[in-house]
């Protein structure tokens, strides 16, 4: 009886525990600061105090989970500071994209042995406008296979694709986006155009990468990947209809 006893008592403390952690869990998800956000396009070099007097600013409530790190609440650590990069409506305000001058950034900074060479990539390829002077990026080509000479059936077919193409490269400079109209059409014959920002990136790479760049970027589609110190990316098949649900 007295062990029985301790065992319900033990149960019921755990029981207690774990709802007491799960109420925290719950309280800090829904939680929420309120943090500035952009509510139109700030351009590279534009300082706080434009930003904020043109009404580009404004503060909204955030989840805690959803916080970037360096988010601000306020302009006050930022006074005299410019945009290094585009930032885009919804975007929080962080320190990270704000620096006493963007002039530091027009004298690039390249390694030996390497060159600078710039891709023009969309919003959605380059993530969303993360990727600053300094990150390290992973590029994936999206495109179709070209059959070789003298293929027949299914060797012959021209087959989508996505590839990893360089695994680890550093970001020179973000230049300056360019809407640029986009016509596309669908089964019906219906055209549809859109204005797509697209922003120049200029990277280190060597002569065999800035190769791989040029015709990547001449027959398919590039996309960045932001990484971190601890990001894993390794060469592999190319993914494929065939193997993509495998």
């Amino acid at each position: 009886m007295v062990v029985a006893v301790l065992v319900a008592a033990l149960g019921s403390a755990l029981v207690f525990l774990y709802t007491k952690g799960a109420d925290t869990r719950a309280e800090e998800r829904f939680d929420t600061v309120e943090v500035l956000q952009a509510t139109a396009v700030i351009n590279p070099g534009e300082t706080i105090e434009e930003a904020q007097q043109s009404g580009k600013l404004a503060l909204k409530a955030i989840s805690q989970d959803s916080l970037l790190d360096g988010y601000q609440t306020t302009t006050d650590s930022l006074n005299g500071m410019v945009s290094l990069s585009t930032i885009y409506p919804g975007e929080q305000i962080i320190s990270a994209k704000w620096g006493t001058s963007v002039a530091v950034q027009s004298s690039l900074q390249i390694p030996d042995t390497n060159m600078a060479i710039s891709v023009n990539l969309t919003d959605p390829a380059r993530v969303a406008g993360f990727v600053n002077p300094g990150s390290e990026v992973a590029i994936f080509l999206t495109g179709t296979a070209v059959a070789l000479p003298g293929a027949s059936g299914d060797a012959a077919a021209q087959l989508p694709f996505s590839r990893l193409l360089l695994e680890r490269v550093t970001v020179l400079g973000v230049g300056s986006t360019t809407p640029v109209s986009t016509t596309t059409t669908d089964e019906s014959g219906a055209s549809t155009t859109e204005q797509l920002p697209r922003t120049l990136m200029t990277l280190s790479v060597d002569q065999a990468a800035a190769e791989k760049l040029l015709y990547a970027s001449a027959n398919g589609e590039l996309a960045f990947a932001l990484l971190t110190d601890k990001s894993v990316v390794a060469p592999g098949l190319p993914m494929t209809f065939e193997n993509l649900f495998k």
